[in-house]
């Protein structure tokens, strides 16, 4: 299985290439073939992403929710947070981490010298759960290939996995986040980091230390100025 589109594109070309090299010249196809194959081969971007996933309905989570949550942000940003799924605020207003916890989200952001306008926000499925439950397998499976071709199209230099389903869907592994927080993972061109989900904190408020830390190792990773922070928990 290929990781993302780029995989998919490099590979078609060097089969293209390799039956060049055998003696094939070309094929015989209609200017509108012509035309979808060359747009393969061009870099994939936002907008396009967001239109390929249209009015998703590929997995049961289309059946209750009010709005996609398609991601927000920085389209560029060297750092993505990736969160778990939208909430009730975030499937009212179309708009990742605006919530309780998306409040906290922001104060941990500014805390290490950022802005939400310089990262990039989104989560691993981009409709609300019912009653804001865990997701379920078949519906991060529907999202994952979207979640991927953002993070393609981004090429962010880091990556911070907020949460369980986060860091187990892009790490493709069933580690706990406890075992997974504090350091960092090689995820393509990108260095991940796994910290607790702020609605976790707002739960567990004694978890604010253990996520400042993770949050200084990003600085540190980032060259971000550590004296300027502005909070010891985030909150």
């Amino acid at each position: 299985m290929f990781s993302n589109w780029n995989e998919l594109i490099d590979q078609l070309q060097h089969s293209l290439r390799a039956m060049g090299e055998a003696g094939w010249r070309g094929f015989d196809c209609a200017p509108e073939t012509r035309a979808v194959i060359k747009a393969w081969a061009q870099a994939d971007d936002l907008e396009t992403i967001r239109s390929d996933l249209g009015d998703c309905r590929r997995c049961k989570l289309s059946q209750s929710r009010t709005t996609i949550v398609f991601g927000a942000g920085n389209p560029k940003a060297r750092l993505v947070f990736v969160g778990e799924g939208p909430g009730a605020e975030e499937d009212r207003q179309g708009l990742p981490f605006v919530g309780e916890a998306g409040q906290l989200l922001t104060r941990i952001i500014q805390a290490i010298t950022l802005t939400r306008d310089q990262v990039y926000i989104c989560n691993v499925v981009k409709c609300r759960p019912p009653g804001n439950r865990n997701p379920e397998s078949d519906e991060i499976q529907a999202c994952t290939p979207f979640l991927k071709r953002q993070l393609a199209a981004i090429a962010p230099e880091f990556i911070c996995a907020l949460g369980t389903f986060a860091a187990q869907t892009l790490l493709d592994t069933t580690e706990s986040i406890t075992r997974l927080r504090g350091r960092f993972f090689t995820l393509g061109t990108a260095r991940a980091l796994c910290t607790y989900h702020p609605a976790y904190l707002l739960r567990n408020p004694g978890k604010k230390r253990d996520v400042w830390e993770d949050m200084q190792l990003l600085m540190r990773a980032m060259g971000l100025d550590a004296k300027t922070a502005k909070s010891k928990d985030g909150g």
